[in-house]
């Protein structure tokens, strides 16, 4: 059993990693288990260049950022566990007990954290009913989103980036992801708000 399972490793889902694992020294979150399915493969990053991404260096090939988040939370967050090779195909349960079942194997989650892609159909057996045509996206493209309010679908599952209804930008996809994280720690928080900054020392 993790705490929080995240779906997807493109930017909203590696940002919400990021951010949760940046908590581990935190009382209320050094317990908890992170985990992320690190898939890749489906990704708009696989063919984008950047050169309007606040931070990015114009010209950065989407494909190495891909490589390059996943090895920034494994050299600075190793406790956050990523699952390699799997690609989620069903969830069921409820919060607090979800069953995450991948081609590969299967998972049990306290939450989970949806962060792939907006392609149709939805792939991920038993949300049918919270999928809807994507709000912000061009209507013969086709996408879809998951019905959500500030990104909870329903107790206990979150939706982050394009899937959650926002437009497909990278800065505004991990700005989704780290929305989710922290809406995350200030639920273990007993609801104090809560934000993780690093900081010189003085």
């Amino acid at each position: 059993m993790v705490d929080v399972l995240i779906i997807g490793a493109g930017v909203s889902g590696v940002s919400c990693a990021l951010i949760l694992g940046s908590a581990q020294n935190k009382p209320f979150a050094m317990d908890k288990k992170i985990a992320i399915v690190a898939h890749q493969k489906a990704s708009s990053l696989q063919n984008a260049i950047f050169n309007n991404a606040y931070g990015i260096p114009a010209g950065k090939l989407g494909s190495e950022l891909l490589d390059e988040s996943l090895e920034h939370l494994t050299n600075t967050y190793p406790h956050v566990q990523q699952i390699h090779g799997e690609k989620v195909v069903s969830i069921s349960g409820e919060a607090g007990n979800f069953t995450i079942t991948t081609n590969k194997s299967s998972f049990q989650a306290k939450i989970v954290v949806i962060a792939i892609g907006s392609g149709n159909p939805f792939t991920i057996e038993g949300l049918e009913s919270f999928v809807m045509p994507h709000q912000k996206a061009a209507p013969e493209k086709n996408r879809i989103q998951l019905k959500n309010t500030d990104h909870l679908v329903t107790e206990g599952i979150y939706a982050a980036g394009v899937l959650a209804g926002h437009r497909s930008q990278l800065s505004i996809a991990a700005g989704s992801g780290a929305s989710v994280a922290t809406d995350i720690l200030t639920l273990w928080n007993n609801g104090n708000p809560v934000q993780v900054h690093d900081a010189l020392a003085k």
